[in-house]
Formats: C-alpha cells, sequence, structure tokens
C-alpha cells in the first residue's frame, strides 16, 4: 500500500467548508468542543480572518488531497503582554483518528511557534476527552488548571483541564 503524501498548508477560504465538517463532526460527541448545535460555514468567517500566517495561522494537514485534520494558534487573553502566549486547537476528521494525524498536528505547532514568537503554548480540553489529553501530555504539556465542573454538557457537568507547555 502507499504512503500517503502529507503536506501542510496555510487554510484559504475554500478549505473552510472542510474545515467545518470537522469541527462539526465533534459537536455530537460532546467531548472537543462546548458548542452544542453545528455551526456554519458562514458564522466561521469571522473566525477564520483572525487566523494570519505570521502571528495566528491556521494550517490544514492533508493527506494526499484530503484535509485530514486542522491546527490553529489563537490569542490568549487579548493583552499585549501575553503575546508569547497561544492556544492551540487540533480537531482531525473522523477517517483520520487514530492514524497519527493528531501528532502530526501538534508537532507542526510545536515546530512552527518559535519563528511566531509563540514561546507559550495553552490546549483547553474537558476533563473528560482522555485522548486529547493523553495526545498533549505526550508532547510534554503539563497540566497547569482544573476548573471542576464549568461547563454542562446535555445536563452533565464537566471539568475543563487547561494544559501547558514552554517552547524556550
Amino acid at each position: 500500500m502507499k504512503e500517503p503524501n502529507i503536506t501542510f498548508s496555510y487554510a484559504q477560504l475554500e478549505d473552510l467548508p472542510a474545515i467545518v465538517a470537522i469541527y462539526n463532526s465533534t459537536v455530537a460527541g460532546r467531548m472537543v468542543t462546548a458548542d452544542l448545535e453545528p455551526v456554519t460555514v458562514e458564522s466561521r468567517i469571522p473566525w477564520f480572518e483572525e487566523h494570519t500566517p505570521d502571528k495566528r495561522p491556521l494550517w490544514v494537514m492533508k493527506y494526499d488531497e484530503q484535509i485530514a485534520g486542522w491546527v490553529s494558534l489563537s490569542s490568549f487573553y487579548g493583552r499585549p503582554a501575553y503575546d508569547g502566549t497561544a492556544e492551540v486547537s487540533v480537531y482531525v476528521d473522523e477517517a483520520f483518528r487514530g492514524t497519527g494525524a493528531g501528532s502530526r498536528l501538534i508537532e507542526k505547532v510545536i515546530e512552527d511557534s518559535p519563528q511566531l514568537g509563540v514561546t507559550t503554548l495553552l490546549g483547553f480540553v474537558f476533563g473528560h476527552n482522555e485522548p486529547s489529553l493523553r495526545l498533549l501530555k505526550k508532547y510534554g504539556f503539563e497540566q497547569w488548571g482544573y476548573y471542576p465542573e464549568i461547563a454542562v454538557l446535555d445536563g452533565v457537568r464537566r471539568d475543563l483541564a487547561i494544559l501547558g507547555k514552554k517552547l524556550d
């Protein structure tokens, strides 16, 4: 079997429907996002436009020509003193979960963050999302904070873990 050609690129507007579809595939599972209903492509345009290659990128990862996942950096807390800190979000298409795609996406962020002036990465993960917690811990993220029962998903109170990694 031929190895897939795996590439990373900055997301383009034409990638947004696939990005949104991957995101929406996680909503029903109540493990990854605090959104309770799927989002629309149109509603995500402002979010998409906040991501710029020079400061807070949004990358897509393709296996051959299919978008297998995406990873983004978002500003933390919106104050200049926090410019070196970014929140990382990783989403993998259902067909590629368990293939190492998440690891490749995290590796991309860790590799490229220093050139962006990012010295600290944060991940906000539901306490019951064991796969994401394992993924971040595999790459040296440590739990820096924990908010018990801060979210309510279908009547169930859920915890939020904050994981961090210093890059310098």
